[in-house]
């Protein structure tokens, strides 16, 4: 399986979203601060994610949530009480 996710920061209250084969994993890696881009966000908590079979779907919707505002305004308003 290959998963699409969005954390929340706990000490920027920002969103991040990214795209991975093994979710527990790539959680881990983001709170134990292993990736550069969302070490100076860390801890993390995971507030949504969705599930594909295909490595090139997950990639399309993880571009889509970040290039297109309508995708990524409409994935906010589904999720608002979870980043709340």
């Amino acid at each position: 399986m290959y998963y699409v996710y969005v954390l929340k920061s706990d000490i920027l209250d920002e969103l991040y979203i990214g795209q991975t084969n093994d979710l527990k994993r790539r959680f881990a890696e983001h709170n134990e601060k292993k990736n550069i881009s969302t070490k100076h966000k860390a801890p993390f908590k995971l507030v949504y994610y969705e599930a594909y079979q295909s490595k090139s779907d997950a990639k399309y919707r993880e571009k889509q949530l970040k290039r297109h505002s309508q995708a990524y305004v409409a994935l906010k308003e589904r999720i608002k009480k979870s980043i709340t």
